[in-house]
């Protein structure tokens, strides 16, 4: 088994983009009518970490009944213009424990997330925010 991991992006036609990976069924449109790359890259950095808070409350039995991770970044003026700093902001839905919820955030972000380390690695400063919203 190997880790390599393929997809591909195909010019449509202006500056519009189709984006799919060979081992999935849906695609992307990038660019024109779509979205941008950097931005995509924030929402993979939110998806990441909502499936590892998810996951994590779960096998901790927590109640969780729903999340939502609001994340917003700052680019940097000079190109490359990568995400100089980035903020997450976790609603964690249902009667979970504040002491769990920041745990499982923890983990998530200290060593599960790929897509926040990728982020964190070229520079880009960090950090979160959570609220539990209940009944």
């Amino acid at each position: 088994m190997t880790d390599e991991v393929r997809g591909r992006v195909k010019w449509v036609e202006n500056m519009q983009f189709i984006g799919k990976m060979d081992t999935d069924q849906c695609a992307i449109i990038l660019g024109d009518g779509g979205i941008s790359p950097m931005k995509l890259l924030l929402l993979s950095v939110a998806g990441c970490t909502a499936y590892d808070v998810v996951m994590i409350l779960q096998k901790m039995r927590e109640p969780i009944e729903g999340l939502e991770v609001e994340i917003s970044g700052e680019r940097r003026e000079e190109h490359p213009r990568i995400y100089r700093k980035v903020h997450l902001h976790y609603k964690i839905y249902g009667d979970v424990s504040e002491e769990k919820a920041k745990r499982a955030i923890e983990l998530s972000q200290d060593k599960y997330c790929s897509a926040s380390a990728h982020v964190k690695l070229s520079g880009a400063e960090v950090t979160y925010s959570f609220e539990i919203v209940r009944g």
